[in-house]
């Protein structure tokens, strides 16, 4: 059995390209539903946090010297947002965490 990988490719390509612009096209005024406003606000705080939370709790065999940096900056970036830090200055001091430690470590 062949594959073919254009295939793929333009599929994928149709999908990310409808995802991106159907809500430009089917949304064309103000978005009046509370319920749908608060749950599209909390949207890039959900995906940043699904894309860090499996990096750092993902290898729990390793010893704790290499947990540290991960485990560092998840308390710092609950900290800063408990303070109500934006989402950039979370980030970014995760970031400056985690490189500051593996740098001492």
């Amino acid at each position: 059995m062949t594959h073919n990988i254009y295939a793929y490719i333009f599929v994928m390509a149709g999908v990310s390209y409808l995802i991106r612009v159907l809500p430009l096209t089917l949304i064309r005024r103000q978005i009046e539903s509370r319920f749908l406003r608060s749950f599209l606000y909390y949207v890039p705080y959900v995906t940043l946090a699904v894309m860090t939370f499996p990096a750092i709790l993902g290898n729990l065999d390793a010893p704790f010297v290499e947990l540290l940096p991960g485990l560092a900056a998840l308390v710092i970036g609950v900290v800063l947002a408990w303070f109500g830090a934006g989402l950039f200055p979370v980030a970014a001091a995760c970031c400056v965490a985690v490189f500051l430690i593996q740098l001492a470590v």
